[in-house]
């Protein structure tokens, strides 16, 4: 048995990676901390029906579970955070007004999200709560953004939905669970031929709505055209189709590109009004995703407006050009204490310096070292290598 082994799409990081990633990460919370967003940092596992939104199999089907040996209840090892941040907001600290909270933690997945993506996630995320309006909306995006920008991730491409769309329209139609659910998974994987089955005994406006969503994707502009001619004068829909309009022209400036996707209702189960992902060249999947969720807390016992984002930190190392690594200086094994002062300075002026307890030139290269201290008339001074 190699014992040495992971599990599939479980993978360690190595030295690069990590301190690459941890500086990723401080820096998304330092820029979290300056907008007012105070961090939280919610445990590992909690009991399953915690975790597991109402509604929603994928995150049933996503999530590790296990069986609590102290109570005997069934415990899961989170697969999303937002549910956890949400409680934090609805039971423990119970505010009334405006609440910016952020985190950066692991999950894990029971199931890779994408092609080549691992299945234990650094997720690190912003959530508002008690705010419905669209500023908020705008806040949580241009945080996004701005994180995107900050970490050195250039190019973003980024697609707006708005759920409201699809919910009008069942409503509308009073459709049962089962036909919404099929309806749902349709319009997800834009599969027209199912589509036009399940629509085929809804009234002919609401029919030919549905069958219209999938082919309402592109530029913003053209779009929104489309939609306000082929979707009906539904009050929800004419409201919903506003907000993206007014989102959209305020965060052009921001990315390369915008886009439109009414299709896209990823979340639908939770999230209650406009969605979005940004997206990069150099990944197969959505970079960040985020949407507004007004109701999730109420499982909690409080509901509040609420809207936020995330990202995997280790999804996007992977779109980073290679970084020159900062080499340290070599210092040999002894006792001077004019050596240990030496060290000491260098150290606290953020130069790494390492001690080669070996002694032995040949492995002196995986001390990452290109200078070392030598004893020079009476002075420790640095030479190169």
């Amino acid at each position: 048995m190699q014992n040495w082994l992971l599990p599939e799409y479980v993978e360690d990081m190595l030295p690069d990676e990590a301190w690459r990633v941890e500086q990723m990460r401080a820096q998304f919370l330092d820029l979290l901390r300056k907008s007012g967003y105070q961090l939280v940092v919610p445990p590992l596992l909690e009991y399953a029906e915690s975790l597991l939104i109402d509604g929603s199999n994928d995150m049933d089907l996503r999530s590790f579970k296990l069986v609590d040996q102290l109570s005997g209840r069934t415990l899961a090892l989170r697969a999303d955070i937002t549910p956890q941040v949400a409680r934090i907001d609805a039971h423990l600290l119970n505010r009334q007004g405006v609440t910016r909270l952020c985190y950066a933690g692991s999950v894990l997945h029971t199931q890779p999200v994408g092609l080549t993506r691992t299945r234990e996630l650094l997720q690190i995320g912003a959530e508002l709560y008690g705010h419905g309006g669209l500023e908020s909306d705008l806040e949580i995006q241009q945080l996004m953004l701005q994180s995107l920008s900050l970490l050195g991730i250039k190019d973003v491409h980024l697609d707006l939905g708005h759920v409201g769309a699809f919910r009008a329209l069942v409503d509308h139609a009073e459709l049962d669970m089962g036909l919404e659910g099929e309806l749902f998974a349709a319009l997800q994987g834009k599969d027209s031929a199912a589509l036009q089955i399940l629509a085929k005994p809804l009234d002919a406006t609401l029919r030919d709505a549905l069958l219209a969503l999938p082919t309402l994707y592109g530029d913003c502009s053209d779009v929104l055209k489309r939609a306000r001619m082929q979707l009906p004068n539904f009050p929800e829909i004419s409201a919903a189709l506003d907000d993206l309009q007014n989102i959209s022209t305020k965060l052009q400036p921001l990315v390369s590109s915008v886009g439109i996707d009414l299709a896209d209702l990823r979340g639908y189960h939770y999230h209650s009004g406009i969605v979005f992902a940004a997206y990069h060249a150099g990944s197969h999947d959505a970079i960040a995703l985020g949407g507004r969720y007004d109701d999730l807390g109420k499982s909690f016992g409080r509901a509040r407006a609420a809207t936020g984002f995330s990202m995997d930190l280790r999804q996007l190392y992977r779109l980073l050009p290679p970084q020159v690594v900062r080499l340290g200086v070599c210092a040999p094994r002894t006792s001077d204490v004019a050596l240990h002062d030496k060290i000491a300075q260098l150290r606290a002026g953020g130069e790494m310096v390492v001690v080669d307890l070996l002694g032995d030139a040949k492995l002196r290269r995986e001390l990452q070292c290109d200078r070392e201290l030598v004893l020079s008339d009476g002075v420790w001074q640095i030479v190169a290598l």
